[in-house]
């Protein structure tokens, strides 16, 4: 099947089950993108949706056209961005013109309590799994810390939080560590 095909599919499939946002789409990324189709690696994942989550714009989207980029060039981050956007598109439309009906059936508030239960569940899931990935020695332990703890208790931008990691990372990482990276 041809690449672009493949890529509108997967993150059609990506963005039609994703609920909750950017962080939701995660796991699903993770076991679509990186487990079943191979076309990244974990690291570059981390690092797609770190960046994306700096750059404008909504981080699924931004993702998607990362990787589809990164497989087939800008014809690629096309195809994977239309895929991801194209069943939002379509469900919200549908919703809206039913949005009336649906605002105050209790049905439907109970159905989201327990979508949004499930949603943090998933994202929690992937955050430690990443963490065991990504979180390898000392050094990056305390980037990881130290992050972690400017996200829980200041209003500082997660955008801001990204660079002075970065920039942590830049200072604190050892030589070595950056030639082995640079050989794989």
């Amino acid at each position: 099947m041809n690449i672009l095909i493949q890529l509108f599919l997967t993150f059609a499939k990506i963005g039609a089950v994703t609920f909750g946002g950017g962080y939701a789409m995660l796991p699903i990324l993770q076991r679509e993108v990186v487990d079943s189709k191979h076309w990244v690696r974990d690291e570059e994942l981390m690092d797609y949706y770190a960046i994306g989550q700096c750059t404008p714009g909504v981080i699924a989207v931004n993702v998607s056209t990362f990787v589809g980029n990164k497989l087939a060039g800008i014809s690629g981050g096309i195809a994977a961005t239309l895929g991801v956007i194209t069943p939002s598109i379509i469900i919200i439309t549908i919703i809206s013109f039913f949005l009336n009906s649906f605002e105050h059936n209790v049905y439907v508030m109970h159905a989201f309590v327990g979508i949004r239960a499930s949603v943090v569940v998933l994202i929690l899931d992937t955050v430690i799994r990443m963490i065991r990935k990504s979180v390898k020695d000392t050094r990056q332990g305390l980037i990881f810390t130290g992050i972690l703890l400017g996200a829980l208790f200041s209003g500082v931008s997660p955008a801001v939080l990204v660079l002075v990691a970065a920039v942590a990372g830049y200072f604190f990482m050892p030589e070595s560590l950056i030639k082995r990276k640079g050989r794989k």
